[in-house]
This record gives C-alpha cells, structure tokens and sequence, in this order.
C-alpha cells in the first residue's frame, strides 16, 4: 500500500527528500503540485508530504528525517547515541537557516530572482565564507560532520551546498576550502545522493552579475532646425535605480543609525530603554509592531527555533534603515515560541519586512506606545531579563536575535 505523496517544486529543498524516496525504494508518488496539494497545503511549502492516512509534513529537515524512520527506524543516517542524533539536528538545522540565508543572499540577486542589491550579496557571501570556514575547520580532522561515518548532517548539508558549488564558486572559491570540496564530492557520490546530482558540473568561474541592457530611445526624425544639440541627448541616460518604498517618506529627524549604537553600547535597562523612548521613538515617524511566528506547534529545539529568527532577519538587509527589531525565543526543548518587536519607519509595517521572502509566517500587531503593557512588552524585548506573557503562562526567555 502507498505511503502517500512527496510534492516538490524545482528548489534546492527538496533534492534531498526525492533522493531518499529514490534510494530507499518506498513506496510514495512524487509529484508536482495539483489541486490536492493546494487544498492541503496553503502556505504552498515545499517540500510537503501527504500520507495514505491523511498525515501532513513540511519542511525538509521533518520530511527527510520521516522518510529515513519510514525505510528504517534504525537507521545509522540517525547517529547510534542522543548526543550523535542531537549534533545531527545542530549541523542540519544549521544548513538549513543561517547557512542557506547566505546562501540565497549570496547568489539570487546576481542570476535575477530577486532585485539586484550589492549590499545584500557581499553581506551574504561574507557570511558564507565565514560559514564554509567553519565547516572546513570540522573536516580538516574529520571525514564527516558528525561521528566515523556519513549521517543525514551530511546529506543535508550537502543539498545546501548546490548553489554554492554550482554558482557561487568557481575554481578559485573552491581552493579555498579544499576540504569542503573534497567531501562534497564524495558525499553526492554515495548511493543516497547520486541521483539527485547526477550531470553535477563545478563551473569554472563564479557565476557573475550582467547588468539588464538599457534600451535607447528611438530618435525621432525631425526637420534640422528642431533636432536638439547633442549634449542633451537622453539616450544614453541611466536606467534609474530602484528605490525602497520607504525612501518617499524622507529622512527621518530621528536617526535610527544613533539608536542602534545606543544599544550596541550602552546597559540596555538604565540607558538605552530610556534613551528610545525619549530620543528615538516619535509616532509620526515611527510606528512600534509586535509579531509572533504563526507554526509555534512545528517548533522543536530551541536552538532551532532561533536560527529560524535569525534567518528572518538575515533576510531583511534590504530594509536596514527603516527597520529595527528584536526577536526571542521563549520556552523549552518541544515546547517554545518566538515572539518580538519592530520599530518600523512610517505606519505600515509590510513595506519593511516583505523583502524576506518568509515574512508571512509572522503575524503582526500593532504596539500603543501609551499603553502600559504594550511599552513594557517593548522594554523586555529590549532587555530580555523578564518572562514573557503566552495565553496568562509567563515563559522564559531562552535566546534571541537583534535585527539592526
């Protein structure tokens, strides 16, 4: 009897889950969307798994992990201890957060899926570098990331180093990190992998940006005496360069540049929380947002519930100076959340974070600054030195990421 259905899209997310459908020879379709998978599956993520019985599962890490328990409960892809199993978890929810935020930041505006932006794409391939750097040091000693032998840390990991070897790094890149490269290779040889990258090619070069052709104004044909002198030509004028939408609103009176060096430097309770509210915050130019990821029952590690953070932040670059914000994790181990606050440039809050990809996973509110509990929700997203209030429960705080 059939398993269900593996829906996938043309992403790198979902090599891995076909590879291991492919591998293990289970029996469960792969297929593209249909009317089923909308119904089902309105977020529209992918990878998605639909059982026989009516069982749903996304995300890749889930899905994968689900697939290999299916194949076989015991299977030494899992690590044989807890501490294995769990360093497994570390690598894999590290690869699929921090390390593919980079990843995509690095490369996506330079082959066109996102707008072109030379901030975002040198911050995220120095972030890659730093990345691939500490995966390099882990295989200078070790063959694999996590014990004697391959495990799903490095199957994983490997899918999330597609984009990097197929376009982000060219021969150079590579001789950087020739113990990356090294394994990398070996990794997607193995019988797990070798049908997902089968025809794998490394590029010599880094794939690079070409800027868009401008196209010239056809020049009209008019009587000599009208034609205009050709210094004021227009055809080869500039195309002009996007602007953020919230650039219409002007300089703001209160520079948000002086507030963030306030709370980079200075004791958060007794100087910065009251420094934002006397020279910071202004209501005409600023409005305050509350905003809680909507899937707190998918949530498993706290520890990868805040790379799930900081990943929404990582992706968020493209609005640094219409945006600060705060973002913790609250709870335990099964049994967390995440909650924060912005400070958001202007009265709406979705020109500013609808340039990461994932900002509709949060639900959003807007903060009274008169209100009691609504300024002191802001000072401990701030401090972080309180619990915070879930359904009348106070939680503790057990991390936390600061987007500015």
């Amino acid at each position: 009897m059939s398993l269900g259905t593996l829906y996938t899209a043309d992403v790198t997310r979902t090599l891995l889950p076909v590879a291991l459908v492919k591998h293990f020879g289970l029996d469960i379709k792969i297929s593209k969307a249909d009317a089923t998978y909308e119904k089902n599956f309105p977020l529209k993520k992918y990878p998605a798994f639909l059982g026989a019985d009516g069982f749903k599962l996304t995300e890749t890490i889930a899905v994968s992990i689900y697939l290999i328990k299916k194949a076989d409960p015991k299977s030494p892809l899992l690590g044989s201890t807890d501490e294995e199993f769990a360093s497994i978890l570390k690598w894999a929810s590290f690869a699929n957060s921090d390390f593919m935020a980079s990843v995509t930041d690095s490369f996506a505006g330079i082959v066109g899926k996102v707008p072109y932006n030379k901030k975002i794409i040198d911050t995220g391939k120095a972030n890659l570098n730093k990345y691939c750097q500490l995966v390099e040091s882990r295989l200078y000693d070790f063959t694999y990331l996590v014990g004697d032998r391959i495990t799903f840390a490095d199957l994983l990991f490997a899918q999330s180093f597609y984009r990097v070897f197929g376009k982000v790094f060219g021969k150079t890149e590579r001789a950087s990190y020739p113990n990356v490269t090294k394994w990398f290779k070996t990794i997607i040889a193995t019988d797990y992998l070798s049908s997902a990258f089968e025809g794998f090619e490394f590029p010599e070069k880094a794939v690079e940006y070409v800027p868009p052709k401008k196209e010239k104004k056809q020049a009209e044909k008019k009587p000599a005496a009208e034609k205009k002198p050709a210094a004021e030509t227009t055809e080869d004028a500039p195309t002009p360069k996007a602007k953020h939408p919230l650039e219409a609103l002007g300089k703001s009176k209160t520079p948000i540049d002086e507030w963030k060096r306030v709370y980079s430097n200075e004791d958060t309770r007794e100087k910065a929380v009251p420094w934002f509210w006397e020279n910071m915050y202004n209501p005409e130019e600023w409005s305050l947002w509350k905003f809680d990821y909507m899937y707190n029952d998918e949530l498993t590690l706290t520890f990868m519930s805040n790379n799930l953070a900081g990943g929404f932040f990582s992706r968020l670059l493209g609005s640094t100076k219409y945006l600060f914000g705060t973002a913790v994790v609250y709870g335990e181990n099964n049994n967390n959340g995440i909650t924060g606050f912005f400070l958001v440039r202007g009265q709406d809050y979705v020109p500013a974070v609808n340039v990461a990809p994932d900002w509709e996973s949060y639900e959003f509110k807007k903060l009274d600054a008169s209100s009691a509990a609504d300024k002191s929700f802001i000072n401990n997203m701030l401090a972080w030195d309180e619990p915070v209030e879930i359904n009348g429960e106070k939680k503790e705080i057990v991390d936390g990421k600061v987007f500015k």
